[in-house]
């Protein structure tokens, strides 16, 4: 089992930023460049949609969602991954969760809550 330590959530006006982060620290570096790393977010009374991905040589994929607004990215030495958002909206909020895949597993995180209000 893989265990994937959420971090950075919490509460934010409209137009601002938030840096979430996971880390990995049972993982040993050979093992964590192996996962395609990312977040999703699950918004109350909606299913959970993807957010970014990053694979371990840093090739990325966004919503169109966030698309110009956030950033992923991952550091694979310290095996963290984190997430850059910036000009946050409401629309924005919900339970951030990480994720650690390769073609035969499948792990995530606990989540992190993002409330975006003014």
């Amino acid at each position: 089992q893989v265990l994937l330590v959420e971090s950075g959530g919490g509460l934010v006006q409209p137009g601002g930023s938030l840096r979430l982060s996971c880390r990995a620290p049972r993982l040993i570096t050979s093992v964590f460049n192996q996962y395609r790393m990312g977040w999703y977010r699950q918004a109350p009374g909606k299913q959970r949609e993807l957010v970014a991905t990053v694979t371990y040589n840093r090739v990325t994929d966004y919503s169109d969602a966030v698309k110009g607004r956030f950033t992923i990215s991952r550091d694979n030495s310290r095996k963290t991954v984190d997430l850059r958002m910036n000009d946050v909206r409401v629309d924005d909020t919900g339970t951030y969760y990480c994720n650690a895949y390769d073609s035969r597993n499948d792990y995530w995180g606990q989540g992190t809550q993002v409330t975006v209000q003014g």
